[in-house]
């Protein structure tokens, strides 16, 4: 029989009340002969919820902890590491050293600008090192360095050794392959790279001056703001269990 528009809608309103407590409406079809619902019960809603809540949580949760993996763990504050320089250098460093703490072992803040006291304290590592540079231009760059810092007649290091700077970004400059001469040291300074018109990272025996070049080795620009700078600060990190 059909029904008035005014009958249809009488009729909604009365099936609307006779709906049980935990049944919510949706939406009504508006030009049907007789009213369409869809229907979702309280419980249903609140359990797809629950659900929704639960994969963010997971997500958020999952996110966290892969910026904490990345973070690492240092045994002294840093002076010229912020958090963003320790996250790009840690996500960085080669597998076997990831997920272990950071140990200070020079610093010229703690230890004086002398390059004999650095070779001193590493007189007993044997692990890879992380040395941190910062200009009087407030440039941060340094170098990875698979074997700690010692006096040596010949080039030592392997192909984990790499440079890096912050120009703001990140930059790394890994081993070309080119040639071996990743690090050398003597009483008088301290070279990284060469191979070219100059080294890649050079100090001299005092901390205090600093060069650096393009070379073969890691095919780098120069990490510093000039080529000749003046060393404000620098820090020493092993990276060991």
């Amino acid at each position: 029989m059909w029904k008035s528009r005014a009958q249809r809608l009488t009729d909604s309103s009365a099936a609307m009340k006779k709906m049980q407590k935990n049944i919510r409406v949706l939406y009504f079809a508006s030009d049907c002969a007789e009213p369409y619902v869809e229907i979702i019960t309280v419980k249903d809603s609140k359990r797809r919820l629950s659900l929704c809540d639960s994969v963010e949580s997971e997500v958020d949760e999952t996110e966290f902890q892969e910026v904490e993996d990345d973070f690492p763990v240092l045994s002294h504050a840093s002076q010229l590491l912020d958090d963003f320089h320790l996250q790009k250098i840690a996500a960085n460093l080669p597998p076997r050293t990831q997920g272990y703490p950071w140990h200070l072992v020079y610093s010229t803040i703690n230890h004086g600008s002398s390059l004999k006291t650095l070779y001193r304290n590493m007189a007993d590592l044997d692990s890879p090192v992380l040395l941190v540079i910062r200009d009087m231009h407030k440039k941060v760059f340094g170098a990875f360095c698979s074997d700690p810092f010692r006096v040596s007649k010949y080039c030592y290091g392997t192909g984990e050794t790499f440079l890096f700077s912050f120009n703001p970004d990140f930059q790394q400059y890994r081993w070309s392959g080119e040639n071996s001469y990743f690090v050398s040291g003597n009483w008088e300074s301290l070279q990284i790279g060469g191979g070219g018109a100059g080294f890649a990272l050079w100090l001299d025996a005092d901390l205090y001056h600093g060069a650096s070049f393009s070379c073969p080795t890691f095919r780098n620009a120069p990490l510093s703001t000039n080529e000749d700078f003046i060393v404000q600060d620098v820090e020493v990190w092993t990276v060991q269990n």
